[in-house]
């Protein structure tokens, strides 16, 4: 991730958590409304090839949703991974924060730091896990050639 990511990851971060969440209850749902159709229903023109399908259409839609949802949670698992960079008592106050899903204002208020402070903490922080995720990259890829 670059650091731009890093920062939108950050920011993201709790509606994500509550967006993995929400999709796996939904994606455990086995959809059974759309199994089959009765009365009327049954009776009307279908289309023709794959598109006609409600089962069919609900998988591809599902199926997108989980590839979406596998994103998410590489981006949450970058961000677990990585944050144990931060060992800085403030830094590590303001990424709590930040995971709790408050925003700079807020923090800012709670902590009582002006707003342009708390956002160069989080550029440290920013910049922090950064480097440590390229220092772990490069010490797997020599795990990789040794």
């Amino acid at each position: 991730m670059n650091k731009k990511q890093i920062a939108d990851a950050l920011r993201d971060y709790k509606w994500m958590i509550n967006e993995i969440k929400r999709q796996r209850k939904m994606l455990e749902d086995a959809g059974d409304g759309i199994t089959a159709q009765y009365g009327i229903e049954a009776s009307l023109p279908k289309g023709s090839g794959q598109n006609s399908d409600p089962v069919f259409r609900e998988y591809l839609r599902r199926e997108k949703k989980n590839k979406w949802v596998e994103k998410l949670e590489e981006k949450v698992l970058f961000i677990q991974e990585y944050s144990k960079a931060i060992t800085n008592e403030r830094e590590r106050a303001v990424l709590e924060c930040m995971l709790d899903g408050m925003s700079m204002i807020a923090i800012s208020r709670h902590m009582g730091l002006s707003e342009r402070h708390i956002y160069n903490i989080r550029n440290a922080i920013v910049d922090k896990i950064a480097d440590f995720a390229g220092n772990a990259g490069k010490l797997h890829q020599n795990k990789k050639c040794g």
